[in-house]
């Protein structure tokens, strides 16, 4: 996406953003560079759902981690409330991390297993916050109900729970130091179908009442049509489409999108069903031009001489894809 384009993306969203990404780009290596995410803009509101959806290698994960700083980017700025995070010196930041923060895929990984759950929200909570002993003890133990377990579960070790309960533990800690923002990598993915609805209406439910703005990255599309408001498809690390979650689901604009709709289970998008063959490319050997083109069924050789600019087609519907005659 070009430096203008970004800006009137930028600018097309209601009111100052409180996430703001323009250019983000991160590359690997160096023989050969493996190009993880490239030129990705985009804009997020107070209180907010983006999902972030594509084939594993599509850049997703590493957008979040780009997005919170726990990956130094290659180029591109992010700026939350205003604050461009890249100016932002290593104690300053350290500062700023308790406004952003991450929900991993994989609780038991995440958690430290070596510490109580008592000890685990606490420690945030009077890093971040300021509070006692006695005030953080006590903001773990309503934390812990908020999540839907009890205050018997605080002396209680990782090992000691299932798996749902303690992705419930690591939605706690995230929520600690009361940030503003949550990173939400395929939260869910790990855990028995039974579960992930449980934990699915807990994140709704603390999104509308805290009002977060959230960015909640899955492969699961069904997942993703219940949760955002918008919805940015990744291909390769580049955004194929940007659009409402309605809009998206009813009708996608990009035949990557209209692929990932109809091989989901469950999906009925209209129009005639697309169906990917091939593995997604190298993101170290990357086509020319438009990235999906290679497995693009209306690929013309048009789209090998430049990257699509990300359009806007409709009203926040957003398109990278010179074809304009197709009805997906």
């Amino acid at each position: 996406m070009t430096q203008a384009s970004v800006k009137t993306l930028a600018d097309r969203n209601s009111g100052q953003p409180l996430l703001k990404v323009a250019g983000l780009t991160k590359h690997f290596g160096a023989h050969p560079v493996v190009r993880a995410v490239e030129d990705v803009s985009f804009t997020l509101d107070k209180g907010e759902v983006l999902g972030i959806v594509g084939e594993s290698g599509s850049g997703k994960s590493t957008i979040g981690r780009l997005v919170l700083r726990l990956l130094e980017p290659t180029a591109g700025e992010v700026a939350y409330a205003g604050q461009e995070l890249g100016a932002l010196s290593p104690r300053e930041h350290r500062r700023f991390r308790r406004h952003m923060q991450m929900i991993f895929q994989d609780p038991f990984a995440s958690l430290n297993r070596r510490m109580t759950i008592a000890d685990m929200l606490a420690e945030p909570i009077r890093l971040h916050r300021g509070l006692g002993k006695a005030e953080a003890a006590d903001e773990a133990a309503a934390l812990i109900e908020r999540v839907g377990l009890t205050r018997e579960h605080l002396g209680r070790y990782p090992r000691a729970f299932s798996g749902g309960q303690r992705q419930r533990v690591a939605i706690a800690r995230a929520l600690a130091s009361k940030p503003g923002f949550i990173v939400a990598d395929e939260p869910v993915s790990a855990l028995d179908v039974s579960i992930q609805a449980e934990v699915l209406n807990l994140l709704q439910d603390l999104q509308r009442d805290l009002s977060l703005t959230l960015m909640f990255i899955s492969h699961d599309l069904s997942v993703v049509e219940v949760i955002s408001d918008r919805v940015m498809v990744l291909y390769l690390g580049r955004v194929m489409e940007l659009a409402p979650s309605a809009a998206l689901f009813a009708r996608p604009a990009h035949p990557y999108s209209a692929a990932l709709m109809h091989a989901a289970p469950g999906a009925r998008p209209a129009g005639e069903r697309i169906v990917l063959k091939g593995e997604i490319p190298s993101p170290s050997a990357p086509p020319s031009g438009c990235v999906f083109r290679t497995r693009c069924p209306f690929a013309l050789s048009d789209c090998a001489e430049a990257v699509p600019p990300l359009r806007e087609t409709a009203p926040g519907h957003w398109k990278a894809c010179i074809r304009d005659d197709l009805t997906l």
